[in-house]
């Protein structure tokens, strides 16, 4: 099986398991966090590590022996040709690869310290703490509300109508949908479905969103709303985004992570150094337009 095929699907399925006193315990049962930003370049702290890195589906390599620390309140960006494992990576952080039986993860992924591999660690609770956005977009067959709403009810939190306003206005589709919030959210453009689905990633304020190619069916003007939106959104959160556009992770992003074919990571820096001085010859290659 390829990364190509692996289901968009948000199921959650509990792990189970008794509670221990570890690093983060908040990752065995569902904690809201803390707010609080130091916003682009801030602490520069590490949430997210990665070490020795190696994902199978079946007998194929999607990831081959990655090790990266993804700074605090930033925008990573993940490049690199089709198939070459961002997608793959990008599902490590939550465990959405735990839903592929086929699926084998070696080596380690820390957030803020704790393994989230560890056997007391409760997926469903990790996934409340990292969101995600898929490619294809993928509502709910609820209203436009209770997409919206979905995510606060399931952590307990209070539902209001000024959160589903303000989750909707920053994925830039409140506009849209304001005079239809009851009608199906499955009833709405592939473009508009995407921006309902950042917009339900939103509201429960987790603290790492994924986005996994967050623009692609979306036109000029709205996927340059989203770029902006993306911005703000780093105030408060992480962001780790795939995207194919070049552009896009030199306009968006701090750190550019580069991915080429066999899962291989062949560079990870600051973003202005990676698109205008890059260690690696087959990078500047990459990024030039000679192959991918």
């Amino acid at each position: 099986m390829s990364q190509n095929d692996v289901p968009d699907t948000e199921a959650q399925t509990n792990a189970g398991g008794e509670t221990r006193s570890d690093p983060d315990d908040s990752l065995v049962r569902t904690d809201v966090r803390a707010t609080g930003s130091t916003g682009h370049g801030g602490s520069n702290e590490t949430v997210v590590e990665t070490r020795d890195l190696d994902v199978y589906y079946g007998d194929e390599r999607a990831i081959d022996d990655v090790s990266m620390e993804i700074p605090e309140h930033q925008v990573t960006a993940l490049i690199g040709p089709s198939g070459c494992g961002k997608s793959t990576f990008l599902r490590c952080v939550n465990r959405m690869n735990d839903l592929i039986d086929v699926a084998r993860v070696e080596g380690t992924i820390t957030l803020r310290g704790t393994d989230i591999y560890d056997s007391d660690v409760d997926p469903v609770a990790l996934r409340r703490k990292v969101g995600m956005v898929f490619q294809k977009p993928n509502p709910f067959p609820k209203s436009i509300r209770d997409n919206v709403a979905y995510g606060l009810e399931v952590q307990g939190r209070d539902v209001t109508e000024d959160r589903i306003e303000e989750s909707l206005r920053a994925a830039a589709l409140w506009e849209e949908v304001k005079d239809q919030l009851d009608e199906s959210g499955l009833a709405l453009s592939g473009g508009q479905q995407q921006r309902l689905c950042i917009a339900r990633a939103i509201a429960p304020d987790p603290e790492i969103v994924l986005m996994d190619e967050p623009t692609s069916a979306l036109d000029p003007v709205a996927a340059s709303k989203i770029e902006d939106l993306i911005d703000e959104l780093v105030e408060d959160y992480t962001v780790v985004i795939v995207t194919h556009n070049m552009q896009q992770a030199a306009r968006i992003s701090d750190k550019t992570a580069v991915f080429l074919t066999g899962g291989e990571l062949v560079e990870f820096d600051d973003t202005t150094t990676v698109f205008e001085n890059p260690d690696d010859d087959r990078v500047e290659d990459y990024i030039t337009g000679k192959f991918g």
